[in-house]
């Protein structure tokens, strides 16, 4: 039935039947075959021009066929030949492919390899910026099994010389889990942030700190960061490497390499791994402060550490210069600190200068007196301080005065140098001390501790008594870098006295002061155990070196000379600087507060509810700065004469006085302020003749 069908078909329909089937030959190799039986059967029943048609179709499709079989043979044969190894045209493909995949795999490989170098190299400059060595570095086997530290498998060889052998390591020593990391850091910005910048910094820094678990204080201010923290080895990294991506709300540009980096990237951070948990801090403690250390120099006053401050020495570069002859060291430091450890140069090397110092406020008006240049005329001046924050703002201070004062220009001064890293970093260079005698006073849990080898032997003596033979001139140590021999006259070595008994002692304990100028006392455990138990009084008379020195018998004595020297500074630095001065700031809303707006250029203004017994013209000054107050009008009752806690005053420009009423509401002396502006009536006198301020 369908071939009486098929053989009845027109030859249009029979064409156009091939041509379909030729197509569906091209997609399936196997119905090509088929297709071809069949239009051959019917061919067969088939007679006249329909049948001759369709053997005609079909033979020309067969040629068609034959034609691209041996075009494809063709091609099979010259990828052969191209390609011996691959077995037909697919495979040919498959390794073209291949080769083109491998080709782009090794270009990605050389990129990737690029950016690993260039990665490798920004975390190698990171690295370099963190300093750290281990407390127990050179601690013997004996002295951690005493004081219960596990022992670490030894990285060193020893020699059999070596008196004691111990294990160290610069990085955390992770199966220690009753020890801490100490973190101790500074970093100045300029130009200052502003207030958003600030409020941003203070921010990040707690947040991240609480995230990671640190305790300790940071010193936050609009000039930088100066921290002392304490935290696992993990979280204390991990903080470092949080601040290193945080650009305080702006980048800057570096100046050796002119990209762009963030605030942070580098700080350096001096770290003290494996101190046990008792120094660890109790809680994290973010404060506000004017300056990051309180020279009186915040403000306009601040010399630019970028443009002035002193050249850095790494350690092993400010030993060799403590060396030099017409070189004079400036400890910078308080006396206190410097009582029981300073350098101690060479015969022939640079001279040692101590400021003594209660008080970082002291230093100015220290450098200013004469007495002071001359020590340091034709010298080259070093300076020190005990993580290298203090001699920032001193250095630019001297380096300032020696550009802008002429007397201080012809002094000669060689050159500013300053301690990288202070003693702390100079410590993890010079485990044996170097040039160092003492201890080196800290503001941590440690209070103060001696170089990491020479604390060892020290330990040691004290912990294994007899099991160290102490009557040998020197004992060995070894760390992880390097063997050292530490005399044992030198780790007994004690610079200092009680205060009470004059016996050497060099450890502050407790929280008694100087009871005339408040400083530490440097107080034996017998005397501070003998005023306990009340067979012995620690009374007034026991005063601190520097107090007894200088025959200072109580507060109002230091208190009339230190203003008495503060006020010759002042008013030689108001000659000076002429327009541009500004009075010390030493409250923090004279930098936090913003001026209200002063449209009508008010400079009169009225202030009330003042503390009528404790407000004078000093402590308002103080209050108002860095307003310039021209005139004060104190206000008193008509029938008594005293002051109720009323006044006017003038300032100098309207700026001011929108910075004045800015501190309305402010509590001063227990009591809150209020300030209004005050119009100044055309017929009244003001302001009043007897009512200037005497310093304008």
């Amino acid at each position: 039935m369908a071939d009486t069908d098929s053989s009845t078909l027109p030859e249009d329909t029979t064409t156009m039947k091939a041509e379909k089937q030729k197509k569906k030959k091209k997609k399936k190799h196997k119905k090509k075959k088929t297709h071809r039986e069949d239009h051959g059967d019917c061919s067969v029943d088939m007679d006249g021009e329909s049948g001759d048609a369709i053997n005609f179709a079909a033979a020309a499709l067969e040629d068609e066929r034959d034609n691209k079989k041996k075009e494809k043979d063709k091609k099979r044969k010259r990828s052969v030949e191209s390609h011996p190894d691959d077995d037909d045209s697919s495979s040919g493909d498959a390794n073209r492919k291949h080769k083109k995949h491998e080709k782009k795999h090794k270009k990605a490989k050389r990129k990737h390899r690029h950016e690993s170098r260039a990665d490798q190299k920004t975390k190698q400059e990171m690295d370099d910026k963190i300093v750290s060595s281990s407390a127990i570095e050179f601690y013997p086997k004996p002295l951690k099994s005493a004081l219960g530290i596990a022992d670490q498998p030894q990285s060193n060889k020893t020699t059999a010389n070596d008196t004691f052998v111990t294990d160290s390591s610069n990085s955390p020593s992770k199966d220690k889990a009753n020890t801490i990391t100490l973190l101790l850091f500074y970093q100045y910005v300029e130009p200052p942030w502003d207030e958003t910048q600030f409020q941003n910094a203070l921010s990040f820094v707690t947040k991240s700190g609480e995230k990671h678990n640190l305790t300790g204080r940071m010193r936050v201010s609009r000039e930088g960061l100066n921290c002392t923290l304490t935290g696992s080895p993990e979280g204390i990294r991990q903080w470092c490497a949080d601040l290193r991506g945080f650009d305080g709300g702006r980048g800057k540009i570096d100046p050796e390499t002119g990209e762009n980096i963030t605030e942070f990237a580098r700080t350096e951070f001096k770290l003290t791994d494996d101190l046990p948990a008792k120094q660890k801090f109790p809680k994290l403690h973010a404060f506000e402060v004017v300056e990051l250390v309180n020279y009186g120099l915040a403000g306009k006053r601040a010399p630019e550490i970028a443009k002035h401050g002193g050249d850095h020495l790494e350690p092993e570069e400010y030993h060799k210069k403590m060396c030099e002859k017409d070189t004079v060291i400036i400890d910078v430091r308080n006396h206190y600190e410097a009582n029981i450890g300073r350098f101690d140069p060479p015969e022939g090397g640079a001279k040692m200068i101590d400021p003594m110092m209660r008080k970082s406020t002291e230093f100015p008006v220290w450098l200013d007196k004469k007495e002071t240049k001359e020590m340091l005329r034709g010298k080259q001046v070093l300076m020190y301080c005990t993580g290298g924050v203090r001699c920032e703002r001193a250095s630019a201070l001297l380096k300032q005065k020696i550009e802008t004062e002429q007397d201080t220009k012809e002094l000669g001064i060689k050159g500013v140098y300053q301690l990288q890293g202070g003693i702390d970093k100079y410590f993890k260079h010079f485990p044996e001390g170097g040039l160092w005698k003492g201890k080196n006073y800290v503001f941590d849990k440690r209070f103060a501790h001696a170089p990491p080898a020479v604390e060892a032997v020290d330990r040691a003596i004290k912990k294994l008594g007899d099991e160290v033979d102490s009557s040998k001139p020197e004992i060995k140590v070894t760390g992880e870098t390097k063997s050292v021999a530490i005399p044992v006259s030198v780790a007994e070595e004690i610079l200092s006295r009680c205060e009470a008994c004059l016996k050497p002692w060099d450890m502050y304990r407790g929280k008694r002061r100087c009871p005339t100028c408040g400083v530490p006392s440097l107080i034996c455990k017998e005397c501070i155990e003998a005023d306990k138990a009340g067979t012995k009084k620690l009374g007034k008379e026991v005063r601190c070196d520097l107090c007894v020195a200088e025959d200072i018998r109580n507060k109002r004595d230091l208190r009339q000379r230190e203003e008495k020297e503060m006020k010759q500074y002042e008013q030689k630095l108001k000659q000076k600087l002429v327009d541009d001065y500004e009075p010390p700031i030493q409250r923090k809303h004279a930098i936090t507060r913003k001026p209200k707006p002063n449209p009508e250029r008010i400079t009169r203004l009225f202030l009330k509810n003042m503390c009528a017994k404790q407000m004078n013209q000093e402590k308002l000054l103080e209050f108002l700065q860095p307003a310039k107050v021209t005139h004060i009008q104190w206000l008193t009752d008509r029938n008594t004469g005293k002051f109720y806690g009323s006044a006017s005053i003038e300032v100098k420009t309207a700026e001011d006085a929108g910075s004045v009423l800015a501190l309305d509401g402010t509590i001063v002396l227990g009591r809150r302020i209020h300030v209004n502006y005050q119009k100044t009536n055309p017929k009244d006198v003001w302001p009043l003749p007897n009512t200037k301020v005497a310093d304008c």
